[in-house]
């Protein structure tokens, strides 16, 4: 249906706009899960913490987690702009 459009870039607007409402939605459901995850963290049980620590593993376990999470942003980004680059091509 969308491919009979005579100005295209309708098209590539709703599909950005999905898009953005799909990582929002993503966005969002990690920051309630990580809301939850620290409201039941409140144990004083910190054994496996305080081990992990001792030995230095937990810079590990958190350079891990901070690199991900930086290749992922960085992915968007570049979604993004191949994007902007698609949408400003069909005018």
């Amino acid at each position: 249906m969308d491919s009979h459009l005579e100005d295209q870039t309708e098209y590539f607007k709703r599909k950005k706009d999905a898009v953005m409402k799909f990582l929002k939605k993503i966005i969002l459901l990690f920051i309630l899960q990580m809301a939850s995850v620290l409201t039941f963290a409140q144990d004083n049980k910190t054994e496996m913490a305080d081990t992990m620590r001792s030995n230095g593993r937990i810079y590990v376990v958190v350079a891990v987690v901070v690199t991900i999470l930086v290749g992922l942003i960085l992915y968007i980004i570049r979604i993004d702009r191949k994007l902007s680059k698609l949408e400003k091509n069909a005018d």
